[in-house]
């Protein structure tokens, strides 16, 4: 037998997590998207294979209605080598991925589109028109993101946030963040999320600036600053998703083990364990941004259609919640 052999039956689940045998759960988001009405989306710059995919599976599952907006003759050249029908959606030529950004964004603005769905291009071009302070989609809320994570090793629906927006959240940008979130969670059907604030231990350190914003968060919960969630924290990573982690450290928290939301100190870390959780761990997600005008269906370059299904379902849920179907 290799050493390899030994590695891998040497390996075995974190003892500290229940793992559910077969537990997914975006197939339920999928199936409430069924008795939905699709929402028309303006689909940026979808110049990659998983792009124009995603779109159109999207479409073909009646989850949303796509106008395709790019360079025309790109998108139709990538459509026949892929074998993508498109015949039946809107094309709208854009000669730069700036452009582009800027016809979905207004289409957003006039009513057009109910969401936007971001392409193949850097997240960066597709934010920059969409932040615009008096021709973007801003609201009185600041504009957060929340990965949603399926995850085999966690037997909830597991909300990551913020991990693609706010790169070194304030105090103030936190309680937005959190908010959105919250907002996000009870669209999902998830009623009254327990939110765990992240940082690397559970005790109120001064040196430590995510402990005192974990502290000051929890008491504007306490205070109906923030609401419609169970807030708790600093706690770290083991504490929140499993409940013997926080047995051991003799923790007692209405969150510890049953965290549906992770609010994490910055971008980076958040990113990192967004990703490390679908490439290691075979979570899969779903990107959408909040706080916007419409929702922002926001995946990485790197997802695959499936994902981008997944996310357009995200977006049509919180859609929805906000603007109930009549009768």
């Amino acid at each position: 037998m290799s050493d390899l052999a030994t590695l891998a039956e040497s390996v075995a689940i974190d003892p500290l997590v229940g793992h559910p045998a077969d537990f997914h759960v975006f197939h339920k988001f999928l199936a409430r998207c069924k008795d939905l009405p699709a929402i028309t989306t303006a689909v940026c710059w979808p110049l990659s294979d998983v792009a124009l995919r995603g779109a159109v599976e999207a479409a073909e599952a009646g989850i949303i209605r796509p106008t395709l907006v790019g360079d025309a003759a790109g998108i139709m050249a990538l459509a026949k080598k892929t074998g993508v029908d498109i015949s039946g959606y809107p094309l709208i030529d854009a000669a730069t991925e700036q452009s582009a950004a800027q016809i979905s964004v207004n289409m957003c603005r006039d009513g057009k589109s109910l969401a936007m769905m971001k392409g193949s291009l850097h997240t960066d071009e597709l934010m920059k028109v969409a932040m615009g302070r008096d021709t973007g989609l801003r609201t009185s809320r600041r504009i957060t993101h929340v990965f949603v994570m399926d995850t085999p090793a966690y037997a909830r629906t597991l909300l990551i946030t913020d991990a693609a927006i706010n790169i070194e959240p304030e105090l103030e940008d936190k309680i937005h963040i959190v908010q959105n979130a919250i907002d996000l969670a009870h669209a999902l059907g998830i009623p009254e999320p327990k939110v765990a604030l992240l940082s690397a231990v559970e005790t109120v350190n001064p040196k430590i600036k995510s402990t005192l914003d974990a502290a000051a968060l929890c008491k504007m919960a306490d205070r109906g600053q923030i609401t419609g969630g169970v807030l708790d924290g600093p706690l770290a990573f083991d504490t929140a998703v499993s409940m013997k982690a926080a047995q051991i450290k003799g923790l007692v928290s209405p969150v510890s083990g049953k965290a549906d939301i992770l609010v994490v100190p910055d971008l980076e870390s958040g990113n990192m364990l967004a990703k490390q959780l679908e490439y290691l761990g075979g979570a899969q997600l779903a990107g959408i941004v909040l706080g916007a005008r419409v929702p922002v269906i926001l995946t990485s370059r790197a997802d695959s259609a499936e994902t981008r299904l997944t996310s357009c379902a995200v977006a049509v849920l919180l859609h929805y919640a906000q603007h109930p179907v009549e009768g």
